[in-house]
């Protein structure tokens, strides 16, 4: 089962939320005393010290999902779900349900059970300590062998201001506008950095189209410019900031998962960061 990203904060009683580890998926099988570990890809793996912890469970069937990280040398496999348990498929339990049964195995390391978090807001923790993310996973929500949005997974983000250079035309039944064009200065040239076209209310987006129809321009304020809309864009005069979160820079110098965060009002040179 995989995660679907996702750039929405949130939080409720119908989910959980556990620490996105940056490491390799593992899923392990145990037949009493044959043990078989293989990748997402479905490559076998060899880790003889996870093997070992999986042949000494007490159990003559099991198959666990997990991710594998290094700490100070030492190898650590993260165990989060249990697809298969002595003679029984648990992938039709709610997850509740599988997180019992997880917590009622014993595991010896470098086994490690992932527990959920008890944070108000897990995305600030993951920033504050260098996690990679968290996931959300729904309490209900069955294992499938697919990606599948009742598993989301929030990554840590950047977070920048940026110069709006121009805007693209709503479709559909968006109204005020589609996506921001924003960029930031890199000595004397203003670089365009790509499309925000998430992180709006209804009411931001009528205000803003109404700031940014006062300042439209006849040609592109960007000195600097790969893959600009050529379709239903209108410029402006780079006089209003909004603060941006992403998740990195692409190899193109493009916004990765941009999402607007916040408007400003005027902007000093702005440059890139990170």
């Amino acid at each position: 089962m995989a995660a679907t990203l996702t750039q929405e904060r949130f939080t409720g009683p119908e989910w959980i939320f556990e620490r996105k580890f940056d490491g390799i998926r593992l899923i392990a099988f145990k037949n009493g005393a044959d043990v078989q570990l293989f990748s997402r890809n479905r490559l076998p793996q060899n880790f003889p010290a996870i093997s070992r912890a999986l042949e000494n469970l007490p159990h003559q069937e099991v198959i666990l999902d997990g991710e594998i990280t290094w700490s100070q040398g030492k190898i650590i496999y993260h165990v989060f779900d249990v697809m298969w348990l002595d003679g029984s498929d648990v992938t039709s339990l709610p997850l509740d349900e599988r997180r019992t049964l997880l917590s009622e195995l014993p595991l010896t390391e470098p086994l490690e059970r992932v527990e959920s978090l008890s944070d108000p807001l897990p995305w600030e923790r993951a920033l504050k300590e260098g996690w990679e993310g968290v996931i959300a996973k729904r309490r209900d929500s069955i294992y499938e062998q697919r990606r599948s949005k009742h598993w989301l997974k929030m990554k840590c983000e950047m977070s920048q201001e940026f110069v709006v250079g121009g805007f693209t035309d709503p479709q559909g039944k968006r109204v005020g506008l589609g996506a921001l064009l924003v960029g930031y200065y890199e000595g004397d040239e203003f670089v365009f950095a790509g499309k925000i076209g998430t992180g709006f209310d209804t009411k931001l987006l009528l205000e803003l189209r109404a700031r940014l129809d006062g300042l439209e321009i006849g040609k592109p304020p960007f000195t600097k410019a790969v893959g600009l809309p050529r379709l239903r864009a209108h410029w402006v005069r780079p006089e209003i900031v909004v603060q941006v979160g992403f998740i990195e820079w692409t190899t193109h110098g493009k916004l990765r998962h941009p999402r607007l965060l916040g408007v400003g009002e005027s902007h000093p040179q702005i440059k890139k960061q990170g």
